[in-house]
């Protein structure tokens, strides 16, 4: 069964840096990879994706201090968050979607302190 690992998560400034990471565990055959998040009381969002092929797509809450990316030929996908903001604290979880099924990780906590 695949499952998706995250990691990097945690308490930083604002105006800080972190870096996420996912790994799926099995093979799977992903059309994207990416980033959501959930604060408190609120919908879960995108934050970034990413394809096979490199191309990218960004929340405009994001763009510029965010970045996605993912290791050539594996399903591994990276988030280095910059400049991180109070209003960036959530839940973050890692996606996987392939032809048929979306795999989703545990998700992994960033909180932004003042």
């Amino acid at each position: 069964q695949v499952q998706l690992v995250e990691s990097g998560g945690g308490l930083v400034q604002a105006g800080g840096s972190l870096r996420l990471s996912c790994a799926a565990s099995g093979t799977i055959f992903s059309i994207f990879m990416g980033w959501y998040r959930q604060a408190p009381g609120k919908q879960r969002e995108l934050v970034a994706t990413i394809t096979s092929g490199g191309s990218t797509n960004y929340a405009d809450s994001v763009k510029g201090r965010f970045t996605i990316s993912r290791e050539t030929g594996k399903n591994t996908v990276y988030l280095q968050m910059n400049s991180l903001k109070l209003e960036d604290t959530a839940v973050y979880y890692c996606n996987a979607q392939t032809a048929k099924v979306s795999y989703w990780g545990q998700g992994t906590q960033v909180t932004v302190s003042s």
